[in-house]
């Protein structure tokens, strides 16, 4: 019987599919079936039956889903063992936001790479909030104020931002000044959420208005940089546009609180320790070591 083949199938009884399951693992849905297959005809029974749906689990299949994990996880465990001093191995499947994470986030997991050969990165970038157990991810690196929820959550640095519009949005619409008057300009969302102001030491909230909205921050800086609309948009993608006069600041009184950085997992007894490292390396890069 071969750990891949276990893998394998935890992976498609998790994904509910073979399609899933293949692009979790990298590798071809016929080698997906190949596997199956083996594990099968080595087990002697079937563990997976076609629906109208995909797939689903035969009783012998549930049952043998759990056993199957607990061995490829310690498997990894005995693995990493055996290994040099601090060397990683196995894989990791990382969510990032696309906002951010090409620019930010891409190098600590290629430094993260460099530093350890027999580990497999694998990273998805998008705005929308993947489900880590359904998509089968070991982790998620987000930012921004996080939301309640039952995964557990390690900030790993701050994020600041700023209420931003472009020089010509201000000469024809006027500069927002307070909370107040920033319900009265066109806002650039990404849904119909409220903001979040600053007010010495209170932190108000006001739910703006807009007809521009967009699941990407790239996209809503391009919509101010247009001239659309006033944004909330973290530092780093407006510094080089305000250095530059593209954008200017507003609200300046009264600017967004701080955010965070985030990495967070499924809930579970303990992190992976690919997860605790790449934890480490991100609070080393984004909150200097603390």
């Amino acid at each position: 019987m071969e750990i891949e083949d276990l893998r394998t199938f935890v992976e498609v009884a998790d994904a509910g599919g073979v399609t899933s399951a293949a692009q979790r693992l990298g590798i071809s849905k016929s080698m997906v079936s190949r596997r199956i297959a083996r594990l099968e005809t080595d087990l002697g029974a079937q563990l997976l039956a076609r629906t109208t749906r995909g797939i689903a689990l035969t009783e012998a299949g549930a049952t043998f889903r759990d056993y199957a994990a607990r061995i490829s996880a310690e498997m990894d465990a005995a693995r990493e063992t055996i290994l040099p001093a601090g060397e990683l191995c196995g894989r990791l499947r990382v969510a990032a936001p696309l906002s951010f994470g090409p620019t930010h986030f891409a190098p600590v997991l290629s430094q993260m790479a460099r530093q350890h050969p027999q580990l497999h990165i694998y990273s998805c970038y998008t705005d929308r909030f993947v489900d880590l157990v359904t998509e089968g991810f070991d982790c998620a690196i987000r930012v921004g104020y996080l939301q309640d929820s039952n995964l557990v959550a390690r900030r790993v640095g701050p994020l600041y931002g700023k209420f931003v519009a472009s020089p010509e949005y201000i000469a024809a619409n006027g500069s927002p000044e307070t909370p107040d008057e920033l319900v009265d300009h066109q806002a650039l969302m990404q849904g119909t959420e409220a903001w979040q102001v600053t007010d010495g030491d209170r932190v108000l909230t006001v739910r703006p208005q807009g007809r521009f909205k967009a699941d990407n921050g790239v996209a809503l800086l391009a919509a101010a940089l247009a001239g659309i609309g006033v944004a909330r948009l973290p530092d780093g993608l407006t510094d080089e546009h305000i250095a530059s006069g593209a954008l200017v600041q507003v609200m300046s009184r009264h600017p967004p609180p701080p955010a965070g950085i985030f990495v967070v997992r499924p809930p579970g007894q303990h992190p992976s320790r690919k997860v605790r490292v790449l934890t480490e390396m991100l609070i080393q890069c984004f909150d200097g070591g603390a």
